[in-house]
């Protein structure tokens, strides 16, 4: 018996890309250092938990991105699920040719991961495997370290935008 596949998709990338932003996620920016001590951060809405036992959170980074052989190679990365009032540090980290960290304080995490101040969580990650799919790349990390802030609004996305949370 032949294997089975999906069928051609009968939409456009534009008509999937506005479908899928159609689910409001959280923001989160990965942090890793290069081999030579350098910081590296990029913002990334592609987060999800994985596993309680042992603890595993996943995240996805486009094949093309120029920090995936940093990524790639990185022992430890850190996500920091950001809080309502560090939208300017997602769109920051989203955008080229800026300074990313110029003013950013944050702490030496686990494998000297940077660790963003006032995130409303982190997750400091062994990078324990990566899962090639489509044109992206899944990072599952086991979670070493983790904190919150208590009582801290999210920071959302949804339909290109920026939002926080209300409550029904």
């Amino acid at each position: 018996m032949a294997p089975r596949k999906a069928s051609p998709p009968n939409f456009s990338q534009r008509e999937f890309r506005a479908s899928l932003s159609m689910f409001a996620t959280g923001v989160t920016i990965v942090t890793a250092r290069t081999a030579t001590g350098e910081l590296l951060g990029l913002t990334a809405n592609s987060f999800n938990s994985v596993s309680l036992q042992p603890p595993l959170v996943l995240w996805s980074l486009a094949r093309t991105a120029g920090a995936m052989a940093v990524l790639t190679h990185a022992t430890h990365y850190a996500i920091n699920i950001l809080a309502a009032d560090q939208k300017i540090l997602a769109e920051r980290f989203s955008s080229k040719g800026v300074d990313r960290w110029a003013g950013v304080t944050f702490t030496e995490g686990v494998g000297g991961t940077p660790v963003l101040t006032g995130a409303a969580a982190t997750f400091e990650c062994f990078n324990r495997s990566r899962y090639e799919e489509g044109d992206h790349v899944i990072f599952v990390g086991e979670v070493e370290h983790c904190t919150h802030r208590a009582g801290a609004s999210p920071l959302l996305f949804h339909g290109a935008r920026y939002y926080t949370e209300h409550p029904l």
